[in-house]
């Protein structure tokens, strides 16, 4: 596919970007020979290849879930300055 410099002009102005004449030879150069290489990978037939997030087999490791018997919450909030309803009171900061 071949890129124009009036395309990479119309992409650096939708960017916002200041391109010099110079640069703006460069990055046609450049976006040609990207578009170009996408076109050969496209060209691979990986209808065999089987889709993976990872390269190498990663298993997750898990607890098994047991209940168990948490902390009183009188015994966590006994040292609070100040308490409402069995919990932490805390000023207001935003009205």
């Amino acid at each position: 596919m071949k890129i124009t410099k009036e395309q990479v002009t119309h992409v650096a102005n939708l960017a916002r970007l200041n391109l010099t004449e110079e640069e703006k030879e460069n990055m046609t150069k450049d976006m040609e020979s990207i578009i170009t290489f996408i076109d050969q990978i496209n060209q691979l037939d990986i209808s065999d290849v089987r889709p993976t997030a990872h390269i190498i087999p990663i298993n997750n490791v898990f607890r098994e879930d047991i209940v168990q018997k948490s902390m009183d919450r009188d015994e966590l909030i006994k040292n609070a300055p100040v308490k409402e309803n069995g919990c932490f009171s805390v000023p207001k900061i935003v009205e």
